[in-house]
């Protein structure tokens, strides 16, 4: 310890233990504290608090663990606040701790504080010999201020690195205000004050680093499920933004049903991993069922093979035509021959009308009519072709039948089953993993956001009250996400107007919370995230009832 002065204490037995008291609060308060910046400024105000010191400053050490940076200033009676949550920013230089030849810094008192991993606590700086005071001289022949008392204590981590030092300035005495000395009562409560920020400090980076390390794996699976397909990943990153803003401004609402609903910061990241993870089982369905564009695609679209056998058909009928012709010969029958160029000529109409009426009702864009279904039974079974092996088979196989008569949609029954089965995978996934307490109501959020209010969703068929709102949330995000989204093989992504009537319709159905969707149409929810992330030419007015 460098001391440039004995120091002898006046603090009475209940003053220390006022000031120790002081101490274990700031403790406690440090250790909950998850943000690291404002954990440094707890940390300064907290020392200037119990040491009574009218400045101070907080220098981080950087990665290359050779330079101090400014992190955190306050000076009260200059009114000087930069850095954390001030709004001035610090403009100082940063401090190495090696002169350019490579010698110990060990001229500027902070540097040879983190150098030496020494307190250094000295009584007036102009009258000590072995610092370089002249910037603090500059600095108070432009304020107008009197630097004196210094305190300086470096923030050493479990291994001994330090990893940032506490300056503290001008003492004051608790009656008169005058600038006086640190006490060794001073700067033990200040140490003891070091060692307990250097340990909330790295538990929280450390804390930091597993978050981003956990991030970066659930991106990992995003990407891995955006490489299987390029539909859905761009879903996982969306749906966690429309959560959030929803959940935000759930949070604000002050009237109405939800009211008394409140998110903290723990809460947020909760949801939020929540979101990005939602789909986290789609990893395990087959991607022919995710980018089924149309109902004849499985690992290509089978249409081409349809469209090949209509080439057939009319070559056979051509050349059947061409034969009962040859057969005349040398006979001229000219009504003859007319008649059966006609017959040619209506069935290869007839056969084009049919191959363009099966292309439009491939594409499963629009509902399709009992009408419908029954032309597509007609012309499976009213045509016939020779196949590889040169044998008569009907022109359309039952499974192809089966994906041609889907009335909405190009996903069969059994298709949708093994969609619908993400979600059982989602939660199956989740629910291998051991949750934190902060995070343990994942697998619940992220599992509900296929539930219905009705009861009617899956894989659960949970009631409105039997979820959380977050789940509720979820759910209102999933289904905005996908209507708007212009990424999809099998259509394009809405307009607003047009997405919202549609879930105005499921609101009334019971489909999604009505409360929650309230509040995402009032508080323009959907249009804040179509001006962020949707294509302007999607944008267009939302009927003002719902505003």
């Amino acid at each position: 310890m460098y001391e440039s002065k004995s120091t002898t204490d006046a603090t009475t037995i209940d003053e220390l233990l006022q000031r120790l008291e002081q101490l274990n609060a700031i403790g406690a308060s440090l250790s909950s504290e998850r943000n690291i910046t404002q954990l440094l400024e707890q940390i300064l105000l907290a020392a200037k608090t119990i040491t009574r010191a009218d400045g101070g400053t907080v220098y981080r050490m950087l990665e290359d663990g050779q330079t101090l940076r400014f992190e955190i200033l306050r000076t009260d009676s200059l009114h000087i606040a930069m850095g954390g949550s001030a709004t001035d920013t610090i403009h100082f230089a940063d401090l190495s701790l090696r002169l350019p030849d490579g010698s110990p810094n060990d001229s500027l008192v902070a540097a040879y504080c983190a150098i030496h991993r020494v307190t250094v606590n000295i009584e007036d700086a102009y009258s000590n010999p072995h610092f370089d005071f002249s910037g603090t001289r500059q600095f108070d022949q432009t304020t107008g201020y009197r630097s004196q008392s210094f305190l300086t204590v470096p923030m050493c981590n479990h291994d001994g690195d330090v990893i940032g030092v506490l300056q503290l300035i001008n003492a004051k005495n608790a009656k008169s205000s005058d600038v006086v000395a640190f006490s060794t009562a001073d700067q033990q409560l200040v140490e003891s004050l070091a060692s307990q920020a250097a340990i909330a400090l790295c538990n929280r980076k450390l804390m930091t680093q597993l978050e981003y390390l956990f991030e970066a794996f659930i991106g990992l699976i995003n990407l891995a499920i955006d490489e299987k397909s390029p539909y859905t990943g761009g879903h996982c990153q969306r749906v966690p933004t429309i959560t959030m803003m929803l959940a935000d401004a759930t949070a604000q609402t002050q009237q109405g049903p939800m009211a008394d609903f409140v998110m903290t910061d723990i809460d947020r990241y909760e949801l939020k991993i929540a979101a990005l993870l939602h789909d986290c089982g789609k990893i395990t369905t087959p991607v022919h069922v995710v980018d089924k564009a149309t109902k004849l695609q499985t690992l290509f679209d089978r249409i081409t093979l349809i469209d090949t056998r209509f080439e057939l058909l009319q070559r056979d009928a051509e050349i059947a035509a061409l034969r009962e012709q040859l057969a005349l010969r040398p006979c001229q029958h000219f009504d003859t021959e007319s008649a059966i160029t006609a017959r040619l000529r209506e069935s290869q109409t007839r056969m084009k009308a049919d191959r363009d009426f099966l292309r439009k009702a491939n594409l499963g864009g629009e509902v399709m009519s009992d009408c419908d279904l029954a032309r597509v039974q007609d012309i499976g079974s009213s045509y016939t072709w020779r196949n590889a092996e040169g044998l008569q088979t009907n022109f359309l196989s039952a499974d192809e039948m089966e994906n041609l008569c889907i009335r909405k949609g190009t996903l069969t029954a059994a298709e949708r089953d093994i969609i619908n089965y993400h979600i059982v995978a989602t939660i199956k996934m989740l629910e291998k993993l051991p949750w934190p307490k902060h995070l343990q109501h994942v697998p619940e959020f992220a599992g509900g956001h296929h539930e219905r209010m009705d009861g009617k969703g899956y894989p659960k068929g949970l009631t409105r009250d039997q979820m959380s709102i977050q789940a509720r949330m979820l759910g209102i995000a999933d289904i905005f996400e996908a209507l708007t989204a212009s990424d999809r093989p099998y259509k394009p992504g809405m307009k607003l107007s047009q997405a919202i009537r549609i879930m105005i319709n499921l609101k009334d159905q019971g489909h999604i919370d009505p409360d929650l969707f309230d509040i995402f149409c009032q508080q323009n929810v959907y249009r804040t995230y179509a001006e962020q992330c949707l294509n302007p030419l999607q944008i267009d007015d939302v009927p003002s009832p719902v505003q």
